[in-house]
């Protein structure tokens, strides 16, 4: 799709009124169900600016929200959900949204582009670190606050919202040598390489197994974008490496491959080899997977919404932010996830 700045996810310009008290959802672990996923048409064209609502000392805030792709429903619900919250709480925001397609340069452009149109607020869930942070530096350097979702840059900003991605890591070690009794052979199946939960979830996983668990062995590995179809090809290819009994689990750094590994998995008729398999980020589907004996657990991951509206009015209308809103993460596996059906991404 032709890149353009894009004023609608759910409409053209959102206009939002805010209540204060962004410190108020720091402590929930459990996110909301999504809404409806929705994705931008393909074709559409940015619409005419609206002129957003009259705050009650008559400023409005032009707030940019770069996603770097909208091709996963953790991405389509942070969008969602946080456009939505400022619709109905903010009048005073008009926020314009945009889609990076799942490629850097393209997220590099839009950014660009929000900060050409004169952005108040630039709120950015990075696509890879690397390649977004001279641009959020830009903004920075041109006085605009940066709040960054889910995954992080390599420069100051003014504040990052997220939970602790190798933690996760660490935590799915432990889990799973629990599970294994402390042996076994892993597949792991990565994310998008150089973004920042991807090397997080990486990094804490395989620390955590070097440092106590020798008998657990990584065997092979792959970026698979955190793409379904993408996890669900390397699979089928290890699957034809690796024989019955050679393969104990399969560490994903998200549900959406996890999904595409168990579609291999029982392609190719091994569902009865107990091969455990883990994902993150807590959609309804892994959840259902979880309660049907054919995922071992996932990690919830929190989409950090409304916390990015509510981080933007602290910092534009309030008394500022503090620079890090770390959120809770949670395992659902056999034993819990009766309390979290319902409750995932859809």
């Amino acid at each position: 799709m032709k890149k353009k700045l894009v004023s609608m996810l759910l409409c053209a310009a959102m206009t939002v009124a805010m209540v204060s008290g962004c410190g108020s959802k720091t402590e929930d672990a459990a996110p909301e169900a999504a809404e409806q996923e929705e994705t931008p048409a393909a074709d559409a064209e940015p619409a005419q600016e609206e002129t957003a609502g009259d705050s009650a000392e008559g400023k409005t805030y032009r707030i940019g929200l770069s996603q770097g792709t909208m091709n996963h429903p953790f991405r389509v619900a942070m969008v969602e959900e946080n456009v939505a919250y400022a619709k109905e709480n903010y009048p005073e925001f008009d926020v314009i949204v945009t889609d990076g397609q799942n490629d850097s340069a393209t997220q590099v452009q839009d950014v660009e582009d929000l900060l050409a149109s004169g952005i108040d607020l630039l709120m950015i869930s990075p696509l890879t670190s690397d390649a977004l942070t001279d641009v959020c530096q830009k903004a920075m350097d041109a006085g605009i606050p940066v709040v960054t979702l889910d995954r992080n840059v390599e420069c100051d900003v003014t504040c990052y919202i997220g939970a602790e991605n190798k933690p996760m890591g660490v935590a799915s070690a432990d889990k799973l040598a629990e599970m294994l009794d402390g042996r076994g052979n892993i597949v792991e199946i990565q994310g998008t390489a150089g973004a920042s939960a991807t090397i997080d979830r990486h990094d804490g996983f395989v620390e955590q197994l070097e440092a106590k668990y020798p008998d657990m062995k990584v065997i092979s590995d792959q970026y698979c974008d955190y793409l379904r179809e993408d996890a669900m090809q390397f699979m089928e290819d290890t699957l034809q490496r690796f024989g019955e009994g050679e393969i104990d689990a399969v560490y994903c750094h998200n549900d959406e491959m996890a999904l595409g590994a168990l579609e291999a998995i029982k392609s190719a008729g091994r569902q009865d080899e107990g091969i455990l398999l883990v994902g993150m980020d807590g959609t309804e589907v892994a959840f259902e997977a979880v309660q049907a004996g054919e995922m071992a657990f996932s990690v919830v991951y929190p989409y950090c919404a409304p916390e990015g509206m509510q981080a933007a009015y602290e910092i534009l209308e309030g008394g500022g932010r503090d620079a890090r809103w770390q959120l809770d993460t949670a395992i659902v596996d056999a034993d819990n996830v009766s309390e979290w059906i319902g409750k995932g991404l859809e």
